[in-house]
């Protein structure tokens, strides 16, 4: 276990933690972690990992502004949680899946990728995720369960311990994240704010 898997793991968890209770930090935090990590998953031949991490970095800037700037919603200062429909999100899960297949064969053919298709599969499962987080969508957490459930085995199998572990973690906050988003949704629902579902 190396000092910069270390700093990649605190940083990245206290950036999932506080994106399970609702906090903008989470943004500029998880670019430091996205960096740190970068490096790590090159170094383990994780490369749909690593190239991960730089998709993160840019869409961590875009979500940023769009959590402060909401400017559609009159009167609020941060982007409401809202649903995304399920029509959209049933696409969305065959896109996933597609690219985790053609991805996989790609990194099986043409690199010496480990565990290629449980790689790609954590790259696709993961850009769905991030981008309903930027849209603060309930249904985020869903797929982060998803890509901490293939991510655990997957970093253990490296021996990424530290971060196979703290992934375990990830699993758990992601249940908690996903229970206190729809708790705020609700609450907001009660103050006559529309959860806005998006087809």
């Amino acid at each position: 276990m190396g000092s910069m898997e270390i700093c990649a793991n605190v940083v990245t968890a206290l950036s999932v933690w506080l994106a399970a209770r609702n906090k903008v930090q989470t943004w500029w935090l998880g670019i430091a972690g996205c960096v740190l990590f970068g490096v790590v998953f090159f170094d383990n031949q994780l490369y749909a990992d690593a190239l991960l991490q730089v998709f993160f970095i840019a869409t961590s800037l875009l979500g940023w502004w769009q959590w402060m700037h909401p400017s559609s919603i009159l009167g609020q200062t941060q982007r409401p949680i809202t649903l995304i429909g399920r029509r959209t999100l049933i696409v969305m899960a065959l896109v996933a899946l597609a690219v985790t297949l053609a991805y996989g064969a790609l990194l099986q053919r043409f690199t010496n990728a480990y565990m290629p298709f449980a790689d790609a599969g954590v790259l696709a499962l993961s850009v769905v995720a991030q981008c309903l987080l930027m849209q603060r969508k309930l249904q985020t957490w869903p797929f982060w369960l998803a890509v901490n459930t293939v991510s655990v085995p997957l970093f253990a199998s490296r021996g990424l311990w530290l971060t196979a572990a703290l992934y375990a973690v990830y699993w758990i906050n992601a249940w908690y994240g996903w229970y206190a988003w729809r708790r705020e949704m609700q609450a907001a629902l009660g103050q006559g704010v529309s959860p806005r579902t998006t087809s």
